[in-house]
């Protein structure tokens, strides 16, 4: 393998390395008490009748609001009202987090680590959707340099300023580092800042990974 020093790899939370909500409808409806089949929209995996998904994917809607949707229906199943993403994620995933990382993201992570690369998380709501102390019982986490959220920043993929703190905190230019997201949109901003991208591939993980690697020099 190549030596991938001076080099870091930025990902996105959601997504990339969780698997998404998508994914995880059966361990969700089993959290939450719902039977088999409830939770019906699968966004990315089945964008056609998703029409929610749809209207994001068009900068209709945030992805803020989409999820804001989601989490007030599958509330009201509930027979309750929730106003917070938090709250959704937090019932529906329960208190095994590592349950719902990705193994490819785990893998990757570890092989950059090895070769030198720094690592950082790039997310728009971390700990808005997981909670404060999500990363601390998530044990993969402890192994980034910079973790970058725009809870508290306040500044939202693509903004470029979001990209340029990150880049700062990780003391590398932008050409050094190479960026995983899931939404095209943030990978375009990327992009236009001179960062190496990724557009992570939900439904083909294990590729994706690799393509960033590939980036980093970083040879399977």
């Amino acid at each position: 393998m190549s030596i991938a020093s001076a080099k870091a790899l930025v990902l996105d939370f959601g997504g990339v390395i969780s698997r998404t909500l998508f994914e995880t409808h059966d361990l969700s409806e089993a959290a939450l008490g719902l039977p088999p089949g409830t939770l019906t929209w699968r966004g990315p995996f089945a964008p056609e009748t998703d029409a929610l998904w749809q209207a994001m994917q068009a900068d209709q809607i945030t992805e803020r609001d989409y999820w804001m949707a989601r989490t007030q229906s599958v509330g009201r199943l509930l027979g309750e009202d929730w106003n917070d993403m938090q709250t959704f994620v937090q019932r529906a995933r329960g208190a095994d987090v590592a349950a719902v990382v990705r193994p490819e993201a785990i893998t990757a992570v570890h092989q950059a680590k090895a070769e030198g690369c720094k690592l950082a998380v790039l997310s728009n709501e971390l700990d808005l959707f997981y909670g404060a102390s999500f990363r601390e019982r998530l044990p993969l986490l402890q192994l980034f340099d910079v973790v970058i959220d725009a809870t508290y920043t306040g500044i939202l993929k693509p903004d470029p300023q979001a990209y340029e703190m990150c880049s700062e905190a990780l003391g590398l230019s932008a050409a050094d580092c190479v960026f995983v997201d899931d939404q095209s949109r943030n990978v375009i901003g990327a992009m236009k800042m001179g960062w190496k991208t990724v557009h992570f591939d939900v439904k083909h993980p294990a590729e994706s990974y690799q393509r960033a690697l590939d980036l980093l020099g970083i040879s399977g």
